[in-house]
Formats: structure tokens, sequence, C-alpha cells
């Protein structure tokens, strides 16, 4: 876990070790893609407008996976700097098991009120049928679904992140073999679509656990813990930060909805999924090197190094910028080409696409600094802060913009909200990092 970061390949040392995060967050993102791909183009407008309306639904859903994760591996994390191993074990086992029981109690519920939930957001038609019909068969592996969510934080911790490279690989992968052998080869449509990500899902979440239950395996394995409701308190108020992210983007997400069915119709809704899922390709590179670095900052920070704090954080502010720059000039160049691969059947859908894309693009140039800003807050054990920021730059901003901008600017108002929102979640996540320096020391 330890990484000094003195030496004349400290950048390069650093982009190694968050390397696998990173490839993880994209791939996980691209076998999403895959799903949306094979659904836009051999099932139908539709049951693409359908699935990226639900989807919001389920992502909440899986993010409490997401927060045991963040913020469990931070609390673990710390508590190996400080040199407590088994202390370390039993918090992991504890966030493990609790994730289970929480995912298992959620889909059942989730089950008996998608429906109503799907009516209240705007769902109507054959679109509400759809929806209904694809969620819930992914409420099927929900426990899963949150357990590969957390694993990714996890691996990171128990310093194999290659390792959840590779299941993350391997659940892509499946992923997308089964798309187009029940989608194009069997017919099954939407339930085709549905079934892939389940068995993917599943499989994502069974191998970390068989992994994890064998003893001395890595610093980290499964073992016998104790209820301990003051860590439990502790890993979601660090990780609250994650979820609140999650959960607000799946809430801004079905407030577009709302706003692209009133300005555009069904139409707007299926642009919107296409940006969606481009989006979810770049901003994977911020939340996987965040995530992959995450856990040096918390060790760094259990251990008292604070030349090792200041070092971390300046270097990643100088991959985030470049980062930025890379994506904003990706998006814009490519915004034809990925509108063409998703709605080429419809020349109307394709140009709306294309345009939002034009617009939209310009939020990488700011997003990734809120992105690192809250994670590195998550890392220090400061579950405030970072949920403060995350609450502003995923919720308050956004939902000012989208209600405000459509009204001056229309259908170009909506695609500009999430640039101004990232715009000023930047701007306050500067002002947190430079009130908090002497705090942390770094």
């Amino acid at each position: 876990m330890v990484i000094q970061l003195s030496d004349h390949f400290e950048y390069k040392r650093l982009l190694q070790f968050a390397f696998p995060s990173v490839i993880m967050m994209v791939f996980t993102s691209i076998y999403s893609v895959v799903d949306g791909f094979f659904v836009s183009n051999f099932v139908g407008k539709t049951p693409f407008a359908a699935v990226n309306f639900i989807m919001p639904v389920l992502m909440i859903l899986g993010s409490i996976g997401f927060m045991f994760g963040s913020g469990g591996s931070a609390l673990v994390s710390k508590t190996l700097g400080e040199g407590k191993q088994e202390r370390a074990r039993q918090l992991f086992s504890l966030f493990v098991y609790s994730t289970i029981v929480c995912g298992v109690v959620l889909a059942v519920v989730s089950f008996f009120f998608l429906r109503p939930l799907a009516v209240m957001i705007g769902a109507e038609g054959q679109m509400l049928e759809q929806c209904v019909l694809y969620g819930r068969i992914l409420l099927l592996a929900l426990p899963f679904f949150m357990l590969q969510f957390e694993f990714e934080s996890f691996f990171v911790a128990a310093e194999k992140p290659q390792l959840g490279l590779a299941v993350t690989i391997v659940c892509g992968l499946t992923n997308m073999v089964l798309d187009a052998l029940f989608i194009v080869v069997f017919s099954w449509g939407l339930v085709g679509a549905a079934a892939a990500t389940v068995i993917s899902q599943i499989i994502g979440g069974v191998i970390p656990v068989v992994y994890f239950s064998r003893p001395h395996i890595s610093v980290l394995w499964l073992t016998k813990t104790n209820l301990n409701w003051k860590a439990l308190r502790k890993a979601c108020i660090n990780g609250s930060s994650e979820l609140m992210s999650n959960i607000s983007i799946s809430i801004i997400s079905m407030l577009y909805n709302f706003q692209l069915l009133k300005y555009a119709g069904e139409n707007g809704v299926a642009a919107y999924g296409v940006l969606m899922y481009v989006n979810m390709i770049f901003l994977a590179v911020f939340i996987g090197y965040s995530t992959g670095t995450a856990p040096v900052v918390s060790y760094h920070y259990g251990a008292g190094n604070h030349g090792e704090l200041r070092g971390l954080l300046r270097k990643s502010s100088v991959i985030i910028g470049i980062f930025a720059v890379m994506m904003f000039v990706l998006a814009e160049i490519l915004a034809g080409t990925l509108a063409k691969i998703f709605v080429s059947y419809d020349a109307e859908l394709m140009a709306m696409t294309q345009r939002a894309f034009m617009i939209y693009s310009f939020s990488f140039l700011f997003s990734g600094i809120a992105i690192y800003g809250s994670s590195f807050f998550t890392a220090l054990n400061d579950g405030l802060t970072s949920a403060l920021i995350s609450f502003l730059r995923s919720l308050v901003f956004e939902v000012a913009a989208i209600l405000i901008l459509p009204l001056i600017f229309k259908l170009d108002g909506i695609w500009l909200s999430v640039v101004v929102a990232e715009l000023a979640a930047a701007s306050m996540t500067i002002l947190f990092l430079a009130a908090k320096r002497n705090v942390y020391h770094y």
C-alpha cells in the first residue's frame, strides 16, 4: 500500500497505481454502453428510452454498495495505516455482510414499488411497461450489483487492483457476448438485454466474495466479525458523498428526462441516453483515478505522512487537468461519430444528439475537479465536506440550472445546464481545498 512520491518517477508511479482502477471503471461503463447500443439498434427507440428512463432508479439502489465500498475502504485503509490489520479485516467483513443484507431487502421492497415509481416520474404507455419489465429483471441481481460496486474500492484497499480489473473485464465480456447472443441471435429483445446484465452482475458479485473467503489471500479476507454500529455509521458518513453523488445524479437524470419529454419528447430522452453513455465512460476516468488513489491518501493520513499528502494532491491536480482537456477535445471531435453509432436510423434524432454533444462536452473541463475533491476528503475520513461537495455539485447546482436555463435557451439550455453546474462545483471544491489545507496539512 505504501507508495512514496519523492523520486524521479513520481507521476509515473502514481499513474501505474491508479491505472487498474481507471481501466476497471472505464470498462464497466463501456459494457453498459454496449447494452445501449444493442437495445437502440436491434430492439428499438422506445425500449432504448425505457432503459435510460428506469436506469437512474436502479443506480440509486446500487449506489448503497458504492457507499459501503468507498466509505468502508477509507476506514479500513486508515486502520491498516495504523498497523491494526486484524481490526481492518473485521471491519472489511462487516461492510461486505451488511451490503448483502441491504441488497436483499432493497430488492424485495423495490420489486413491488417499481411500477408506481415509474408512473410518478412520467413513464406511460408502452414505455412504462418496458421500464417495469427491464427494472424488475435487474432487481433479481441487486445484491450482486451492490457487491460489484463495493469491491471496486476494496480491491484497491486489499492491494489487488489488477484482480479487480480482471473481474470487471470478465463481467464486461460476459455482458457483451450475451447481449449479442440473446438480442441478435435469439431475438429476446429487452428481456435478453436485462438477462445479459443480470448474469454479468452476478458474476461480478460472486467472484470477489469467493476470492476473499480464503484466509491469508491478501491483506484483507472475510472473517468473523461483530455488529458494530459505530463503524457502520462512520463508513456511511465517509461514503455519504459517493452515495449522495450517485443518488443526486440519478435524481437529476429523472429531472432531465422530465424536462426533455416536455421540450423534445421521446427523442430528447433517447438523445440524453446517448450522452449519458459517453458521459459514463469519460467520467469513469476521473472516478477510477480518484478511487484508485483514495486508499493511498487514507493510508498516509493514518500514518501521519503529511508530505506525501501534499505530493498526492499536487500531482493529482495536474493529472486531472490533463485528463480534462483530452476529454473535451475528444468529445468535440467525435460528437458526430458517437451520435451515428447509436441513432443513425433516425436523422432528426442524430442531429439533436450531435448538437447536444457539442454543448455538453464543455462540462468535461470542470467535472474532474469536484469528483477528485470529494474523493480526497472521503479518503481523509472527512465525510461531511465530501458529502457537501457532492451535494452541491450533483444536486443543488444542477437542479437550479436544469430548471432555469431551459426557460431562456429552450432545449439547448438543458444541454448547457450541466456545464454551468460543473463550473460552479469546481469553484466550490477549490475553495474547500484551500480552507481545509491547515486542518489536514496537505
